[in-house]
């Protein structure tokens, strides 16, 4: 079975897409407005891969003999969310849009947390997350009550002061939600958010934790388990998928660590799929409108780059792409509606061409299905063939 390394840059997209205006998103293009935003981008390793190929990038310019493929991914499913996003870039077109709550959770939902929960709580409609903890944090303390708050996305959150509730009480209470949360209310997501500090220097830790939908039909990461395969999950591709198909999984505490734990762990042969998502992009930037802080974000992977090409042996296959977008320029603080990059390299190959633009996320997971020999996924179109392999 040949290995694969995918590594989903969480939130990096790459233009709004021809439905953006239906989600609120037209004119998003988070990469664009982010080289923008600093006076340009310095990524001489993902330039070298295609990356400016794809799109106008400041900055990154058109590289004439790319290393790897390069293109757009299109999304089929309907929505901008994570889960969305990493089930079609396994294989899974999710048809029926995840539920939202723009106004809140009503009171059927609610009366059934407190139940379940055995505590009161607080807020109950969308919000940034770290700009909630800093209105109710201390209310929080006081009073013992959670912080309850949704987004544009599918997700019911959390908050919770690590010295006033265990995180085992936390995530406890996000299974006990998670397990009513079905039917009509199916979220994507029940997220437990929990953060530290004083009124006034409260700040969010890495115990967040993900507790998901599990995906409707098998995936790519099913078919490789089935055939005898093992896949390591960095960061939260465990929660995304609720452990479906993961058959080892790595915590990181931040981008940094996933990088190391890239490294450290795509030589290790009993993986045959490796597969990353790298959230600070997202979390910590996009969803805060840190232009800068994303910028650096980008270069800090760049820099990396050429030590996780290192790592992988002559015939892995290696995919970085995206999930979704969020823009931080643009107004607001939830995810954007985009296309998403793909590169694709073999190394033993080290030369590219155009992908164009792809009609769904999941010919990612066709690709690798193809490549390792698994059989045929349910969706998307490989491009295997594209990649020039002697």
């Amino acid at each position: 079975m040949n290995r694969v390394v995918i590594i989903v840059l969480d939130s990096v997209g790459a233009g709004a897409l021809p439905d953006a205006s239906q989600f609120g998103d037209e004119g998003a293009n988070t990469l664009k407005h982010v080289a923008e935003g600093v006076g340009g981008l310095n990524l001489p390793n993902l330039g070298k891969m295609g990356l400016g190929s794809m799109l106008s990038i400041k900055g990154v310019p058109e590289e004439k003999n790319p290393l790897a493929c390069f293109g757009l991914l299109k999304e089929q499913s309907p929505g901008k969310d994570t889960t969305t996003g990493h089930w079609e870039l396994a294989g899974v077109v999710n048809t029926q849009p995840f539920p939202v709550y723009p106004e809140g959770f009503p009171d059927e939902i609610m009366k059934k947390f407190v139940k379940e929960a055995g505590r009161g709580f607080l807020y109950n409609r969308p919000a940034s997350g770290t700009e909630i903890i800093k209105q109710l944090g201390a209310e929080h303390m006081k009073t013992g009550k959670l912080i309850v708050y949704t987004s544009a996305d599918s997700v019911f959150q959390i908050a919770a002061h690590e010295e006033v509730i265990p995180l085992d009480e936390l995530y406890s209470i996000c299974i006990k939600t998670r397990n009513f949360l079905h039917g009509k209310h199916s979220m994507a997501r029940v997220i437990a958010r929990p953060f530290v500090g004083e009124p006034g220097n409260f700040r969010r830790t890495p115990n967040r934790r993900d507790f998901s939908m599990s995906p409707p039909s098998e995936t790519l990461l099913n078919r490789i388990n089935k055939k005898g395969g093992k896949v390591l999950g960095i960061g939260k591709i465990r929660d995304i998928f609720n452990g479906s198909g993961v058959s080892e999984s790595i915590h990181i505490d931040s981008n940094s660590d996933g990088i190391s734990k890239l490294i450290e762990f795509i030589p290790q042969v009993k993986f045959d799929l490796v597969f990353a998502n790298l959230v600070d992009f997202d979390m910590k930037y996009g969803h805060r409108n840190d232009i800068k802080g994303y910028a650096e974000a980008l270069e800090e992977f760049d820099r990396a780059l050429p030590s996780i090409v290192a790592a992988l042996s002559p015939k892995d296959l290696l995919i970085i792409t995206a999930d979704h977008g969020c823009d931080p320029s643009y107004p607001g603080t939830d995810h954007t509606r985009e296309y998403v990059p793909v590169l694709a390299l073999i190394k033993c190959v080290g030369k590219g061409i155009s992908l164009g633009i792809r009609e769904s996320f999941a010919d990612v997971g066709q690709t690798v299905a193809e490549y390792m020999g698994v059989g045929e996924l349910d969706n998307g179109k490989s491009f295997l063939e594209s990649l020039n392999i002697e």
